[in-house]
Protein backbone atom coordinates (compact mmCIF):
# COMPACT_ATOMS: atom_id res chain seq x y z
CA UNK A 1 0.00 0.00 0.00
CA UNK A 2 1.76 3.46 -1.19
CA UNK A 3 1.86 5.36 1.59
CA UNK A 4 0.98 9.25 1.15
CA UNK A 5 4.50 11.56 1.35
CA UNK A 6 4.55 13.04 4.58
CA UNK A 7 2.39 10.37 6.47
CA UNK A 8 5.50 8.01 7.06
CA UNK A 9 6.66 7.17 10.51
CA UNK A 10 9.69 8.50 12.13
CA UNK A 11 12.10 7.96 14.44
CA UNK A 12 14.04 10.92 16.00
CA UNK A 13 17.42 9.57 17.66
CA UNK A 14 17.75 12.43 21.30
CA UNK A 15 20.34 12.48 23.40
CA UNK A 16 19.54 12.39 26.99
CA UNK A 17 18.38 8.58 27.39
CA UNK A 18 14.84 9.70 27.55
CA UNK A 19 12.19 8.51 25.03
CA UNK A 20 9.04 9.83 23.95
CA UNK A 21 6.36 7.70 22.14
CA UNK A 22 3.77 9.77 20.10
CA UNK A 23 0.29 8.71 18.97
CA UNK A 24 -1.89 10.16 16.43
CA UNK A 25 -5.59 10.61 15.63
CA UNK A 26 -8.30 8.86 13.79
CA UNK A 27 -8.10 9.49 10.10
CA UNK A 28 -4.91 11.32 11.08
CA UNK A 29 -0.77 10.92 10.40
CA UNK A 30 2.12 10.27 12.18
CA UNK A 31 3.00 14.31 10.97
CA UNK A 32 0.29 15.93 12.68
CA UNK A 33 2.67 14.98 15.73
CA UNK A 34 5.87 16.16 14.03
CA UNK A 35 5.77 19.65 15.30
CA UNK A 36 5.71 18.08 19.04
CA UNK A 37 8.23 15.56 17.91
CA UNK A 38 10.72 17.73 16.86
CA UNK A 39 10.62 20.60 19.84
CA UNK A 40 11.06 17.03 22.07
CA UNK A 41 13.95 16.03 20.13
CA UNK A 42 15.51 19.30 20.35
CA UNK A 43 15.60 19.34 24.46
CA UNK A 44 17.01 15.49 23.47
CA UNK A 45 14.69 12.98 23.77
CA UNK A 46 14.32 10.33 21.42
CA UNK A 47 10.99 10.51 19.47
CA UNK A 48 9.08 7.24 17.79
CA UNK A 49 5.55 7.85 16.03
CA UNK A 50 4.28 5.13 14.40
CA UNK A 51 1.83 5.11 11.49
CA UNK A 52 -1.07 3.86 12.66
CA UNK A 53 -2.88 0.73 10.53
CA UNK A 54 -4.89 2.11 7.66
CA UNK A 55 -3.74 5.61 7.79
CA UNK A 56 -1.62 7.86 5.83
CA UNK A 57 -2.21 5.43 2.82
CA UNK A 58 -6.46 5.63 1.62
CA UNK A 59 -9.63 5.49 3.48
CA UNK A 60 -10.47 2.15 1.54
CA UNK A 61 -7.44 0.54 3.75
CA UNK A 62 -8.53 2.11 6.92
CA UNK A 63 -11.87 1.06 6.41
CA UNK A 64 -10.25 -2.93 6.83
CA UNK A 65 -8.97 -2.25 10.62
CA UNK A 66 -9.76 -1.83 14.11
CA UNK A 67 -8.65 -0.48 17.71
CA UNK A 68 -7.15 -3.78 18.04
CA UNK A 69 -4.53 -3.42 15.38
CA UNK A 70 -3.97 0.43 16.07
CA UNK A 71 -3.15 -0.46 19.65
CA UNK A 72 -1.00 -3.41 18.39
CA UNK A 73 1.21 -0.93 16.61
CA UNK A 74 1.47 1.05 19.47
CA UNK A 75 2.12 -1.57 22.02
CA UNK A 76 4.78 -3.16 19.91
CA UNK A 77 6.38 0.46 19.75
CA UNK A 78 6.49 1.19 23.39
CA UNK A 79 8.13 -2.65 24.01
CA UNK A 80 10.96 -0.93 21.65
CA UNK A 81 11.22 2.02 23.77
CA UNK A 82 11.09 0.15 26.06
CA UNK A 83 13.88 -2.22 25.94
CA UNK A 84 16.38 0.48 25.26
CA UNK A 85 15.95 3.37 27.45
CA UNK A 86 14.75 3.40 31.45
CA UNK A 87 12.27 6.18 30.91
CA UNK A 88 9.47 6.17 28.34
CA UNK A 89 6.79 8.37 28.17
CA UNK A 90 3.79 8.59 25.70
CA UNK A 91 1.34 11.13 24.39
CA UNK A 92 -1.70 10.94 22.47
CA UNK A 93 -3.51 13.03 20.65
CA UNK A 94 -7.50 12.71 19.95
CA UNK A 95 -8.17 8.78 19.24
CA UNK A 96 -4.09 8.51 19.94
CA UNK A 97 -5.03 9.84 23.25
CA UNK A 98 -7.35 7.00 23.96
CA UNK A 99 -4.62 4.76 22.43
CA UNK A 100 -2.06 6.49 24.84
CA UNK A 101 -4.63 6.07 28.14
CA UNK A 102 -4.21 2.40 27.51
CA UNK A 103 -0.47 2.21 27.47
CA UNK A 104 -0.17 3.88 30.27
CA UNK A 105 -2.88 1.85 32.02
CA UNK A 106 -0.87 -1.43 30.82
CA UNK A 107 2.83 -0.58 30.20
CA UNK A 108 5.86 0.79 32.59
CA UNK A 109 5.85 4.07 31.09
CA UNK A 110 6.99 7.09 33.16
CA UNK A 111 4.65 9.69 32.52
CA UNK A 112 1.64 10.26 29.76
CA UNK A 113 0.20 13.64 27.87
CA UNK A 114 -3.55 13.44 26.65
CA UNK A 115 -4.13 15.97 24.21
CA UNK A 116 -8.23 16.34 22.83
CA UNK A 117 -8.79 13.04 23.91
CA UNK A 118 -12.78 12.02 23.44
CA UNK A 119 -15.36 10.96 26.28
CA UNK A 120 -17.87 12.48 25.22
CA UNK A 121 -18.72 13.61 21.28
CA UNK A 122 -20.62 15.88 20.16
CA UNK A 123 -22.29 14.29 17.26
CA UNK A 124 -25.77 13.11 18.40
CA UNK A 125 -25.41 10.54 15.66
CA UNK A 126 -23.21 8.31 17.60
CA UNK A 127 -26.19 6.53 19.40
CA UNK A 128 -27.62 5.69 16.30
CA UNK A 129 -24.58 4.43 15.45
CA UNK A 130 -25.49 0.63 15.66
CA UNK A 131 -28.03 0.93 13.02
CA UNK A 132 -26.22 3.43 10.66
CA UNK A 133 -23.29 2.06 9.86
CA UNK A 134 -24.94 -0.08 8.04
CA UNK A 135 -26.33 2.19 5.89
CA UNK A 136 -23.55 5.25 6.35
CA UNK A 137 -19.79 4.23 4.80
CA UNK A 138 -18.04 7.80 5.50
CA UNK A 139 -18.68 11.31 6.99
CA UNK A 140 -17.51 13.94 6.00
CA UNK A 141 -15.08 15.77 7.64
CA UNK A 142 -14.49 19.94 7.98
CA UNK A 143 -10.94 20.60 7.88
CA UNK A 144 -9.78 23.33 9.89
CA UNK A 145 -7.62 25.71 8.63
CA UNK A 146 -4.36 25.61 10.57
CA UNK A 147 -2.38 28.11 8.14
CA UNK A 148 1.44 27.13 7.55
CA UNK A 149 1.04 24.11 9.58
CA UNK A 150 -1.36 22.82 7.28
CA UNK A 151 1.98 21.08 5.77
CA UNK A 152 1.55 18.65 8.36
CA UNK A 153 -1.90 17.56 7.95
CA UNK A 154 -1.87 14.51 5.77
CA UNK A 155 -5.43 13.52 6.95
CA UNK A 156 -8.41 12.14 5.26
CA UNK A 157 -11.51 13.80 4.30
CA UNK A 158 -13.85 11.80 5.77
CA UNK A 159 -14.17 9.64 8.88
CA UNK A 160 -14.96 5.93 7.37
CA UNK A 161 -17.49 5.00 9.89
CA UNK A 162 -17.03 0.69 9.59
CA UNK A 163 -13.86 1.21 11.94
CA UNK A 164 -15.57 3.50 14.69
CA UNK A 165 -17.34 0.44 16.41
CA UNK A 166 -13.81 -0.63 17.69
CA UNK A 167 -13.02 3.50 18.64
CA UNK A 168 -15.79 3.58 20.51
CA UNK A 169 -15.07 0.14 22.37
CA UNK A 170 -11.69 1.41 23.06
CA UNK A 171 -13.38 4.48 24.84
CA UNK A 172 -15.58 2.48 26.87
CA UNK A 173 -13.09 0.34 28.17
CA UNK A 174 -11.32 3.76 29.01
CA UNK A 175 -14.22 4.79 30.89
CA UNK A 176 -14.59 1.98 32.65
CA UNK A 177 -11.68 0.57 33.27
CA UNK A 178 -8.71 2.04 32.07
CA UNK A 179 -8.30 5.48 33.67
CA UNK A 180 -8.71 4.60 37.60
CA UNK A 181 -5.80 2.25 36.76
CA UNK A 182 -2.93 4.67 35.58
CA UNK A 183 -1.20 5.58 38.59
CA UNK A 184 1.53 7.68 36.68
CA UNK A 185 1.88 11.44 36.62
CA UNK A 186 -0.41 12.48 33.60
CA UNK A 187 -0.91 15.69 32.33
CA UNK A 188 -4.14 16.82 29.79
CA UNK A 189 -4.90 19.54 27.65
CA UNK A 190 -8.30 20.49 26.09
CA UNK A 191 -9.35 23.52 23.92
CA UNK A 192 -12.49 25.08 24.94
CA UNK A 193 -13.44 26.18 21.61
CA UNK A 194 -13.29 22.91 19.67
CA UNK A 195 -15.63 21.60 17.70
CA UNK A 196 -14.60 17.56 17.94
CA UNK A 197 -14.31 17.10 21.46
CA UNK A 198 -16.62 17.89 23.84
CA UNK A 199 -14.18 19.79 26.14
CA UNK A 200 -15.62 18.36 29.02
CA UNK A 201 -14.35 14.84 28.60
CA UNK A 202 -10.68 16.47 29.88
CA UNK A 203 -12.87 17.27 33.37
CA UNK A 204 -13.80 13.38 33.16
CA UNK A 205 -10.61 12.10 32.00
CA UNK A 206 -8.87 14.24 34.83
CA UNK A 207 -11.58 13.17 37.46
CA UNK A 208 -10.99 9.46 36.98
CA UNK A 209 -7.63 9.35 36.71
CA UNK A 210 -6.44 6.54 39.49
CA UNK A 211 -2.77 8.79 39.64
CA UNK A 212 -2.77 12.24 42.80
CA UNK A 213 0.07 13.49 40.32
CA UNK A 214 -1.97 15.13 37.65
CA UNK A 215 -2.96 18.51 36.19
CA UNK A 216 -5.56 19.93 33.60
CA UNK A 217 -4.72 22.58 31.39
CA UNK A 218 -7.38 24.59 29.30
CA UNK A 219 -6.80 26.03 26.00
CA UNK A 220 -8.81 29.21 24.41
CA UNK A 221 -7.92 29.58 21.11
CA UNK A 222 -7.33 26.48 19.71
CA UNK A 223 -9.35 23.60 17.27
CA UNK A 224 -9.15 20.04 17.54
CA UNK A 225 -5.22 19.04 16.61
CA UNK A 226 -3.80 21.40 19.28
CA UNK A 227 -0.16 20.30 17.80
CA UNK A 228 -0.43 22.48 14.89
CA UNK A 229 -2.59 25.46 16.44
CA UNK A 230 -1.81 28.87 17.63
CA UNK A 231 -1.41 27.63 21.25
CA UNK A 232 1.43 24.72 20.36
CA UNK A 233 4.38 26.57 21.72
CA UNK A 234 2.83 26.31 24.99
CA UNK A 235 1.63 23.03 25.42
CA UNK A 236 5.05 21.86 24.08
CA UNK A 237 7.21 23.54 26.76
CA UNK A 238 4.11 22.10 29.31
CA UNK A 239 4.54 19.07 28.22
CA UNK A 240 8.21 19.54 27.97
CA UNK A 241 8.39 20.70 31.87
CA UNK A 242 5.63 17.96 33.40
CA UNK A 243 8.06 15.27 31.87
CA UNK A 244 11.39 17.07 33.34
CA UNK A 245 10.42 17.59 36.22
Amino acid sequence: MEIIKGAESYRLEGTNKKAVLLIHGYTGTPDEMRPLGDYLNEQGYTVLCERLPGHGTNVEDLKNTTAKDWFLTVYKACEELLSEFEDVYVCGLSMGGLLAIKIAATMPVKKAAFLATPIFLPDKRVKFYPILKYFIKELPKSKKNYGEMMKYNHSYNVLPTKPLGSMFDLLEEVKSKLLKRITIPSIVFQSKVEHTVVPESAQYIYDHLGTTKKELHWLYNSGHIITLDKERPQVFAEIHRFFQE
